[in-house]
């Protein structure tokens, strides 16, 4: 007796579930990088052409506010976002926001970005102030649901971030009594944290993957040293007046990014770009916070610090993580392209000319600034070269997400 064979329907690829929707809002990643990478391209030029005056704007607050609060508020929690509805599925087994709902986040960030340059400012203010709310309460529910207690931290510094966002608007608007730029520094520290812990994660992760056989986990009591310490470096770098013990307290947790880093072997992974681009760029993490140490003793300008933060590290892993995961999911190799090598090195150039350049050469700070910023914004138009039609396409393998 013969046994019947199976539909071609129950056997093979047919068994994955077929893709839904429109591709583009499918997974969270697709909108948010695709988003991210445009405003990094457009928003930096921008900037520069505003603070040289060859263009005229009205902004709703003040450029270097503008500048500030959007890359941090606007480019880095995009991508932080994306990275998360994209993550928190992986993590839970649940599903994330899609179609009409994730539709509506992402409008929800763009609306905000063009609202800062022609609404009027309360307009801004109340769009901008929505997003991490709407984002932390998904993550959370998503974590409580699963009994996903290892990343409720994450979703405890998504509501910090709403909170810096927060103080932000009403220090512009005049409702407290503190400086904007401390609610910015607020924000950039909790950016700062969210790298600390993710990139602790997936870099020797990564790496391990590539290397077989080889360990690169750092010691327990060392990676609690490093957040605690990070966590406290930057805590009295936003809330307490500058000085000495602030300095130890940074340069401490500089030294322990830097043995972290050690342990995860950066120099076996110069033959993968892909993987070293991440390497050096949490190499900008124990920069930054030696920077900031030595601001504070005033040997040198608080913004090298905040730039080495911001575009070295914050730059750094965002390109090399929207490269990585877009590949992941949409079901493309592993392995970078010549034109994303670029890119990686743009950033890590636009890095080097907006932080060591102008500590070398200070007179020539205009060019270094013109120069970083045609670097940055070349680096993510090759990103939006390649994966633009990636993200708005289905996966390669043909599964959902």
């Amino acid at each position: 007796m013969t046994m019947p064979v199976p539909p071609l329907s129950a056997v093979g690829p047919a068994a994955v579930p077929s893709p839904r929707g429109w591709p583009l809002l499918r997974l969270g990643f697709r909108p948010f990088y695709l988003g991210a990478a445009a405003y990094a391209l457009l928003a930096v030029p921008l900037w520069i052409a505003l603070l040289q005056g060859r263009v005229s704007l009205t902004l709703t607050v003040a450029p270097l506010l503008w500048h500030a609060h959007e890359m941090l508020f606007g480019f880095a929690v995009a991508v932080i976002v994306g990275f998360l509805l994209t993550a928190g599925k992986a993590w839970t087994g649940l599903a994330t926001p899609r179609g009409g709902p994730l539709a509506a986040l992402a409008l929800l960030w763009l609306a905000a970005r063009g609202a800062a340059v022609f609404a009027p400012y309360a307009v801004y203010a109340a769009l901008d102030l929505l997003l991490l709310p709407l984002v932390a309460a998904v993550f959370i529910r998503l974590l409580l649901r699963a009994g996903n207690r290892r990343n409720l931290p994450i979703g405890a510094i998504l509501v910090l971030l709403a909170l810096a966002n927060a103080a932000f608007h009403a220090a512009v608007a005049g409702f407290i009594g503190i400086a904007p730029v401390r609610a910015l520094h607020a924000g950039l520290a909790l950016v700062v944290m969210i790298e600390c812990v993710i990139a602790g994660r997936v870099i020797p992760a990564f790496t391990t993957s590539a290397l077989p056989g080889a360990k690169l986990q750092a010691p327990r009591l060392l990676e609690q040293l490093t957040l605690g310490g990070t966590a406290a470096g930057l805590a009295l770098w936003v809330l307490a007046p500058a000085g000495g013990f602030t300095a130890a307290v940074l340069g401490t947790a500089a030294a322990l990014h830097a043995l972290r880093l050690w342990h995860w072997k950066p120099l076996r992974t110069r033959a993968r770009p892909i993987l070293w681009v991440l390497h050096a760029a949490y190499a900008w993490l124990p920069i930054g916070l030696l920077l900031l140490a030595m601001s504070q003793l005033g040997a040198v300008g608080a913004s090298a610090g905040v730039h080495a933060l911001a575009v070295g590290a914050t730059g750094g892993l965002v390109i090399g993580m929207i490269t990585r995961t877009a590949r992941g999911h949409t079901g493309r190799p592993l392995q970078a392209s010549r034109l994303e090598v670029a890119a990686y090195l743009l950033v890590a150039g636009a890095a080097v000319m907006r932080v060591v350049l102008p500590l070398l050469a200070p007179r020539q700070l205009n060019v270094w600034l013109v120069a970083a910023a045609a670097a940055w914004a070349l680096a993510f138009g090759l990103y939006l070269f390649v994966f633009a039609p990636w993200l708005s396409s289905t996966r390669l393998d043909g599964k959902d997400g």
